[in-house]
């Protein structure tokens, strides 16, 4: 989780409900992060990650699969095909 400047920690479903405000109900982002005691740069890498991760909320999941599995094997695949897994 991450904190502001006051201590207050975020968690996801707080960081989902703030980047909300302002996607979809175009509050300014200034306006959030002064409310809230928010550094404008936490709120754009917090936007960044939401987008980058976007997609894995549409992506079917197999039944049985718990999805911390289900993302260590996207992790271990993504690290083969850039070339950076060793092998053992």
């Amino acid at each position: 989780m991450e904190t502001n400047k006051t201590g207050k920690r975020f968690s996801d479903a707080d960081k989902v409900a703030i980047l909300r405000r302002h996607l979809l109900e175009k509050e300014p982002i200034s306006k959030i992060c002064d409310e809230l005691s928010l550094q404008p740069t936490q709120f754009y890498l917090w936007q960044k990650t939401f987008f980058e991760n976007g997609a894995a909320a549409f992506q079917a999941r197999p039944r049985g699969e718990p999805i911390k599995d289900r993302r260590i094997a996207q992790l271990e695949n993504q690290d083969r095909h850039d070339g950076s897994w060793a092998s053992t």
